[in-house]
């Protein structure tokens, strides 16, 4: 190093505080790609459960799941009653805690919202009381499912798949799957 590099160093450095003895210098291992990766979706799932575990009106177990969301057509739900949708996905909370049921559920929305599908089939239980715990499950699951806005229509199960212990779920389509859908049919159209 030349004189002239020495004193630029020096001017640098001028300011600089050096540090106390004391101290311990920690070296971190370096985080591999996929730890970034697990990390950001661990992040999009951490939002907010807007999930309520309040008042719960209970439904009576000879009363089937049902519902269907504001402008949805009556024969999205005929087909979905008819196993038309077959599943691409399932969860299963049989014999679960009401709130683990509840954040199982809303990682499950979120994630078959992240990967695009449509049809999911949800295992709670059948209680033969309407105050027996599948029951209460059950009657809460009616109350979070309306909760999403993703949700298009649920209803019971066939007996194939669980029946009334059981109930499908369709979502509407993610902005990505109708973006694709979209340029489908615009090239077609071209």
């Amino acid at each position: 190093m030349s004189n002239q590099e020495k004193d630029v160093f020096a001017q640098a450095m001028a300011d600089v505080i050096p540090l106390s003895r004391g101290c311990q210098t920690l070296y971190l291992k370096p985080q591999e790609r996929g730890d970034k990766s697990a990390r950001r979706e661990a992040q999009a799932l951490r939002q907010e459960n807007f999930l309520s575990t309040g008042f719960l009106e209970v439904i009576p177990c000879g009363l089937p799941l049902e519902y269907k969301g504001e402008g949805i057509q009556q024969g999205v739900l005929d087909k979905l009653r008819n196993g038309r949708y077959p599943p691409q996905a399932n969860l299963n909370l049989l014999r679960q805690p009401v709130e683990t049921c509840r954040q199982e559920l809303f990682r499950f929305i979120l994630l078959a919202e992240k990967h695009n599908l449509r049809s999911l089939l949800i295992v709670h239980g059948r209680g033969r009381e309407d105050e027996s715990h599948p029951n209460i499950v059950r009657s809460y699951l009616a109350k979070w499912l309306a909760q999403f806005e993703q949700v298009q229509a649920f209803c019971r199960a066939l007996p194939r798949d669980g029946g009334e212990g059981a109930c499908y779920v369709t979502l509407r389509k993610s902005a990505q799957a109708r973006a694709d859908n979209f340029e489908r049919h615009a090239k077609r159209s071209r």
